[in-house]
């Protein structure tokens, strides 16, 4: 039987896909059994996996899942043990693929493409620990360096950081576990550098930070610095420092005090009349809209003349900013 895994090319079994490199060989650790140093449950790979293109003949033409259990009917057609008996008990006696009548309805178990499915889940899915594992490591070692760096050293840091984060999802776990928050949100200050500020910045606002996290954001030394950074910085620092300030506010952990500078409004109203990044005055208009829920902040809303500027606004903008 010719098994087409989808790689371009026939395997006739177990011993020609890992010969042909499509399981792997000795050179990239062999296949992994039942019966190796680590035991893999094929549901639970399977499911971790779901995302990842599965190779055509591990899916069962009934339900379009990978198979757990393949069994052979007698046309050569493999389906999953489950769905081929749901089939059959509902009283059709036909192959569901190939519409043949079936003279026997015995479902033998094929083996191959079972070891076949296995090895090649269980090789995915260590692939992916031992990256995710990879990843967890790399975070210590940056919150190492954080630690004892500084100037443009830390800069690197910082932005190495945020591409993890940005990229890999475990990483947001080992940020939050290992204390990386804190640090980081320690470096926003009077006297931090807004290179700093602006990695740091971006590291925060992809994370989902807990209550305290997004209060101690709206310290007045923290909030000066962002204020700063949103009046001069690059286009996505200011939509990082905007999101990072609403954070807190859409939480309801903040003093109307802390964010009713008119430094603040006045630097959002210029994100906001940037028309060439859409992004920005969507968030800008967000988080204004957000801080008008403040009495003191609607007076001075008022008091700077954004009333007129925003009228005059609305025939230029989408749905969203209406």
């Amino acid at each position: 039987m010719k098994l087409d895994v989808g790689s371009g090319g026939q395997v006739l079994d177990l011993e020609t896909a890992v010969k042909d490199g499509i399981l792997g060989g000795s050179a990239g650790g062999g296949l992994i059994s039942a019966a190796g140093s680590e035991k893999l449950e094929l549901k639970k790979t399977i499911n971790e996996l779901e995302s990842m293109e599965v190779p055509s003949v591990f899916i069962c033409p009934i339900s379009l899942d990978p198979m757990q259990d393949p069994v052979i009917l007698c046309t050569g057609q493999t389906y999953k043990r489950s769905n081929i008996l749901k089939w059959l008990s509902l009283g059709h006696y036909t192959c569901p693929t190939t519409m043949q009548e079936l003279w026997d309805d015995t479902l033998t178990p094929n083996n191959t493409l079972q070891q076949l499915i296995f090895s090649w889940f269980s090789q995915k899915y260590l692939a992916m620990k031992k990256r995710s594992e990879d990843v967890q490591g790399r975070v210590i070692e940056l919150l190492e360096t954080l630690k004892k760096v500084k100037g443009q050293a830390r800069v690197q840091a910082l932005r190495e950081l945020g591409q993890i984060v940005i990229e890999h999802a475990t990483a947001k776990k080992a940020v939050l576990d290992n204390g990386v928050v804190a640090l980081v949100s320690s470096l926003l200050g009077p006297f931090t550098t807004h290179a700093v500020g602006s990695e740091a910045i971006g590291i925060l606002v992809n994370l989902d930070l807990d209550f305290t996290s997004r209060a101690n954001l709206l310290e007045p030394a923290k909030i000066a610095l962002m204020v700063d950074m949103l009046s001069e910085g690059l286009i996505e620092t200011k939509i990082n420092c905007t999101r990072l300030i609403a954070m807190p506010i859409e939480r309801k952990c903040v003093d109307s005090e802390n964010v009713s500078s008119l430094s603040l409004l006045f630097g959002l109203l210029r994100l906001v009349k940037d028309k060439r990044h859409p992004d920005g005055v969507v968030v800008g208009l967000g988080l204004l809209k957000t801080l008008c829920s403040f009495e003191s902040v609607r007076n001075s809303v008022v008091s700077i003349g954004a009333i007129p500027y925003l009228v005059e606004l609305l025939p230029s903008l989408n749905n969203d900013c209406l």
